[in-house]
């Protein structure tokens, strides 16, 4: 019953924003322990087409993109092109006060998921999609398709550990893949988040 209530909070937010290919709900708030429901809930978003993506939810909600002068100076192009060009292919539009709930979510192109998943090739969502994920709308099955993702985190995290390990180090060195490397983890991110 609890799954289905979430789904719903979940799909509720998806409503207010134009159609996605795949979205999932990941990080803190998922986890059992969170008892902070002020927590932002994430969210990753697939679609074909990023740039009429963010054209038409500029139209809806131009007030999540929080970068205001990408959205003055070369609107949903220009958001596009960063995150291709200096970032990992990803948008993310943080702190986007819904309904009495704070919400972040990130719009990438659905090649582009496809391809970190199956082949990490910039080991950004494919590290968030090997940690628990709630997926709300699933048009590609990347469920099934992450299961290639996460085949190949649990032999990364085998060759990793010494040869006498417990269940909770194997969980732990899975989770802590996507962070090794990660430059967050030198200033912006807590140390212990695995």
């Amino acid at each position: 019953m609890e799954n289905a209530i979430s789904k719903a909070a979940f799909q509720s937010f998806l409503d207010i924003l134009p159609p996605v290919e795949f979205a999932c709900v990941y990080g803190s708030s998922l986890h059992p322990n969170n008892h902070d429901k002020t927590s932002m809930t994430d969210f990753i978003l697939s679609v074909s087409d990023p740039t009429q993506w963010h054209s038409e939810n500029l139209r809806l909600n131009k007030n999540h993109y929080a970068s205001s002068w990408m959205v003055n100076f070369g609107g949903a192009s220009l958001v596009t092109g960063v995150a291709d060009n200096i970032g990992v292919g990803v948008h993310f539009n943080p702190f986007v006060n819904w309904s009495g709930k704070m919400y972040k979510y990130g719009v990438v192109r659905t090649r582009d998921l496809l391809q970190d998943v199956l082949h990490w090739e910039k080991f950004y969502l494919c590290g968030r999609l090997q940690k628990p994920v709630h997926i709300v709308v699933d048009n590609l099955d990347i469920n099934s398709t992450n299961s290639v993702n996460l085949r190949a985190a649990m032999s990364a995290a085998l060759l990793l550990l010494p040869s006498e390990f417990t269940e909770a180090d194997l969980y732990a060195k899975v989770c802590s893949l996507s962070y090794m490397g990660d430059l967050r983890m030198l200033f912006a991110e807590d140390k212990n988040k695995v």
